[in-house]
């Protein structure tokens, strides 16, 4: 009965996965009240505030920027980018293998494609909330120079997408979370250092810029930096935004095979 009203009223199915994320979120949501409010406060704090007076003692500005306004736009960058991965791999393995959720909600209505859906909209929720924090608190560190800035939410729920998606449909592969732990160490934890989010690109080698400038995390980093500031040419603008819609893209495409062939084939 409630699956043809949802079809009746035009509303897709892969609400109800969504709405599960959501109700689950709600029982559980102190959790993560440190990460979403308080990390950005000591990480300005101490990065912005305490390593940036030696910078601008020692440097003077960094792109034209203090130290401060330059980190904070690549701290949402890179928290979203962190959200995305949290979501996305321990979550997803368990809720098919040791919990076996999804196993549960595609015995329902509900096709392995709207477990996927569902998903990535709540990760993409999660991302703007956090993002409109984050864009407060860089606000009231006065960091935020352009009214470009109001769509730093959206550029942080564009970030988390373009890594959820893909991570989601790996994560549906996987037998154990082993090769997990790796990605986090290889993958994201390189990413976090070396994506121009403490330091601009000019600071590398030249050898070394090229490489960084493919890293994934380096376009968001350079979009929110964009939106902060007011900066940035449209042509990298578009760029940076196409190289993430691309990965979300792909990511999505791959989730639905992937999700399809562990949860039903």
């Amino acid at each position: 009965m409630s699956n043809t009203l949802d079809v009746s009223l035009g509303w897709p199915r892969w609400r109800r996965s969504w709405w599960y994320h959501a109700t689950y979120y709600a029982q559980t949501w102190r959790g993560s009240v440190a990460s979403t409010v308080l990390f950005p406060i000591f990480y300005l704090a101490a990065l912005g505030v305490g390593v940036g007076h030696l910078v601008n003692a020692h440097t003077g500005l960094v792109q034209g920027q203090t130290y401060i306004h330059f980190i904070a736009p690549s701290l949402l960058a890179t928290t979203t980018m962190q959200l995305g991965e949290s979501e996305s791999l321990w979550p997803v393995l368990a809720a098919i293998k040791w919990i076996r959720t999804y196993h549960a909600a595609v015995a329902t209505p509900l096709e392995p494609e709207d477990i996927l859906y569902g998903k990535l909209t709540w990760v993409v929720t999660r991302a703007l909330a956090t993002g409109v924090v984050y864009t407060i608190v860089i606000g009231s560190f006065g960091a935020l120079q352009s009214w470009w800035s109001l769509t730093l939410p959206l550029i942080g729920a564009l970030i988390t997408l373009a890594f959820a998606a893909p991570l989601v449909a790996f994560a549906a592969t996987a037998q154990s979370d082993g090769s997990f732990t790796t990605i986090y160490r290889f993958g994201f934890v390189p990413m976090f250092l070396f994506s121009a989010t403490f330091f601009p690109v000019s600071a590398y080698p030249g050898y070394l810029r090229p490489v960084v400038q493919f890293v994934p995390l380096y376009h968001g980093v350079a979009l929110a930096r964009a939106a902060a500031f007011g900066a940035g040419s449209f042509s990298a603008i578009i760029f940076h935004l196409a190289f993430l819609v691309v990965m979300a893209v792909a990511g999505v495409a791959w989730g639905r095979h992937t999700m399809r062939r562990r949860l039903v084939d």
